[in-house]
């Protein structure tokens, strides 16, 4: 599996960033359409061979990962005028250079044959990169921007970004281990410094009642512009940071903030088995009914913790959703309903499912990492390469094969089948990264702590067994193997797969009545049903006729058998299609666009008539320059990079009469995804009062034609089944 991935990225899409499994080329930006913010992550760095060179190492490819970093020294440069994502290049190459240094220099050192030419070369590029993210960094509250152009800065007329405002706790909280990793290997002490600032600010502007954080805010003043709490998108991997970057490094600072975040998690969002967001400053409420993919790092954090209960108690329903999908979908709701179809290959389900079996050594997990190999295989393998899956419950496939599919997904599932003693590397020697890239523990005495770093009265957190140390599987369970099972089995049928289906759809309920006064009775009498006391095995009559079972003889005791029909599942909320109709000449009505509603927004109870508009930037994620020209004109914007709410809020402002939203997923449609309806941004929606409208890629692609080959293009926002005339439905 490994070989044809990584061969069929090398036969087909080096030196570009990514891999377009169904085209069988490689993904350069700029030369595809536009994705919005997943194309952040592309920098022209070869982004897939970086990510992927330890990875090499793990599964013993020595001479390919000796070819790859050849080829990484000589060909790839980092001073392209490109913008880019600091999180996601700090993960993905900073990364990946780092760990591919400690792989080359252990192998240089062994004196085996391999990687005597090597002199820190990736080291140094891993430098390079680092001093140019840092121009990041430079904002008032010490949070970097979400991104920087690689030769530019941020400040820069030439740099093309610096006007955002905000970020999100992830992004901001996810540089610790890479940042530290670096100023230890190359003795320059500002990345750990600027990193530790950006932790520091978090660690302060959290609720101080609930001890949680948000999930967006901002860069300048630290104010929270998302107060939605969980442990998924947006988060996940800063409380992930806090306790590795204790493991790493041996700073207690970050494990007592880890603590106390976990105990604020347990008491808040974790309700076993799921894992619910939550407002930081009303943490007794839930602000959503769905779930996203990303969460499921979260048990093999907890085995981290030693809190295995949990783990095992979330890692199981999640299982049970890829049991029911297929794959885990990108959000599915608590019912365990799709919320979101699209599934990109991620690989944090099997992460936990490889630290769970590590902690436990129970074979269900074996076969829990079968499972993920077979749907591999069979549902995402195409002839070059693998391809995400567009959506679950259709099975199609998006031309897209991240780089992390092979940094982390392989890398995951090679530990789960292999024995310590089968690896070139004693694992246990190593930090995972959240890309899964491998940091040695040793760096923990490379260098003292940073200056001041100090938590100053850390609120107080109840010590538990592991509160201070690594978990022991025999403590937890003493000579108890099942153990893990006993807690599995309760969530076995959580989603009803795998269930024996019910043999009628009629089942009875037995309620016994304990009293012997005549109040229940007469209460029961008036909902219709009629009691006859059962004694020495009589059988008594429902009101409906049909026979009761006997109860026990003793007096007072009622039982009543109530027939009900029984539906095994919840309806599927009804989307209702809206449409966008092109009016204007050369169309005069007859292009339909089938379009997607919102959970939120005005009702096209009445058609919206108006000329559409792009926002510029087309995201519509920050300050639009081009608001008069919006002004009483349906706005065009791009999906990603922020919320449909604040995309919404931002148009409303610039006085739109209507909203049209782009899928960025290329080649997405109506005719192949079923629509959905956008939803909030977890707060009060009722401020956005414009119709907004959803078209998928292909759908959209048809607009934006339209818009770059005529000077002006009228639509009609209305529900479908009343678009006018007789033209064709897209």
């Amino acid at each position: 599996m490994f070989d044809h991935a990584y061969g069929s990225y090398m036969k087909y899409a080096y030196p570009a960033d990514e891999l377009m499994p169904l085209s069988c080329r490689g993904r350069v930006r700029g030369l595809e359409p536009n994705r919005g913010d997943i194309d952040d992550s592309l920098g022209k760095f070869s982004l897939t061979l970086i990510d992927t060179l330890d990875t090499l190492v793990v599964l013993n490819k020595l001479e390919e990962f000796e070819a790859g970093v050849r080829r990484v020294v000589q060909e790839v440069r980092l001073d392209n005028d490109v913008v880019v994502s600091v999180f996601e290049t700090n993960i993905r190459v900073l990364g990946g250079l780092l760990g591919a240094h400690v792989m080359a220099d252990m192998l240089r050192k062994r004196a085996e044959g391999h990687m005597a030419w090597y002199r820190d070369e990736l080291l140094h590029m891993a430098r390079e990169l680092g001093h140019r993210l840092l121009p990041a960094f430079n904002t008032t509250s010490g949070l970097p921007y979400p991104r920087v152009n690689l030769r530019h800065g941020v400040l820069s007329p030439l740099s093309r970004t610096g006007t955002e405002s905000d970020t999100c706790t992830a992004c901001a909280g996810t540089m610790i281990l890479e940042f530290a990793a670096l100023s230890r290997l190359s003795g320059e002490s500002v990345f750990e410094e600027q990193a530790r600032r950006a932790l520091d600010v978090l660690w302060e502007k959290r609720q101080r009642g609930s001890d949680l954080v948000g999930t967006v805010i901002n860069i300048h003043n630290g104010d929270w512009v998302r107060r939605d709490s969980g442990v998924g998108a947006g988060i996940d991997s800063y409380y992930e940071y806090l306790m590795k970057a204790y493991i790493l490094l041996g700073d207690d600072v970050y494990l007592e903030r880890f603590n106390t975040h976990y105990a604020a998690i347990m008491k808040y969002i974790s309700q076993p088995p799921l894992l619910l967001s939550v407002h930081m400053h009303n943490p007794t409420v839930s602000v959503r009914s769905w779930m996203d993919s990303l969460l499921a790092f979260f048990p093999g954090l907890q085995v981290l913790r030693g809190d295995l209960k949990p783990a095992i108690e979330t890692h199981e329903m999640l299982y049970q959703v890829t049991k029911q999908h297929k794959f885990l979908p990108e959000a599915f709701t608590t019912e365990f309903r799709v919320h979101w179809g699209q599934h990109p290959l991620r690989p944090e389900f099997a992460e936990s499912t490889y630290f769970l079996y590590k902690a436990t050594g129970d074979p269900h997990y074996l076969g829990v990492g079968r499972s993920i190999v077979e749907k591999l295989n069979t549902h995402a393998r195409v002839p070059c390469g693998f391809a995400a899956v567009q959506d679950v419950r259709t099975g199609t496939h998006e031309d897209r094969m991240d780089s992390f599919f092979l940094a982390e997904m392989f890398k995951y599932l090679y530990l789960l089948f292999s024995e310590k003693s089968e690896l070139p590397i004693d694992i246990d020697h190593y930090v995972f990264t959240t890309e899964a890239h491998l940091l040695p523990v040793s760096l923990s005495t490379a260098l003292s702590p940073c200056r001041h770093n100090r938590t100053n009265g850390p609120p107080a957190v109840e010590d538990d067994l592991f509160t201070h140390s690594c978990p022991s599987a025999q403590t937890l369970f003493p000579n108890n193997p099942s153990f893990a099972k006993t807690i599995r089995d309760s969530y076995k049928y959580l989603t009803g797969a795998g269930a024996a289906p019910p043999s009628s759809p009629i089942r009875g309920i037995e309620l016994p009545l304990h009293d012997n006064g005549m109040e229940p009775m007469e209460f029961l009498k008036s909902m219709g049903i009629s009691l006859t006391p059962l004694s020495d095995g009589s059988v008594g009559v429902s009101s409906s006729g049909s026979p009761l079972e006997p109860s026990s003889s003793q007096n007072g005791v009622y039982r009543v058998k109530l027939i009900a029909e029984v539906t095994t599942e919840e309806e599927e909320e009804a989307v209702v299609p809206l449409a966008v109709q092109i009016i204007s000449p050369p169309f005069l009505g007859r292009t339909v666009l089938t379009a997607g509603p919102a959970k939120f927004g005005m009702d096209l109870t009445k058609q919206v008539k108006g000329s559409v508009v792009r926002s510029v930037p087309f995201s519509a994620c920050s300050v639009l320059e081009n608001a008069v020209e919006l002004h009483g004109r349906v706005g065009v914007a791009l999906r990603g990079d922020c919320m449909f709410a604040a995309k919404a809020r931002r148009l409303q402002e610039a006085g739109v009469i209507g909203i049209i939203f782009i899928d960025h997923r290329e080649g997405s449609s109506s005719e192949e995804t079923p629509l959905f309806q956008m939803v909030g941004d977890g707060g009060g929606t009722e401020d956005i009062t414009v119709p907004l409208l959803f078209l998928f890629r292909r759908e959209g692609a048809i607009l934006l034609d339209a818009l770059d080959t005529h000077r002006n293009v009228d639509v009609l926002l209305l529900p479908r089944d009343r678009h006018l005339g007789r033209g064709t439905l897209h």
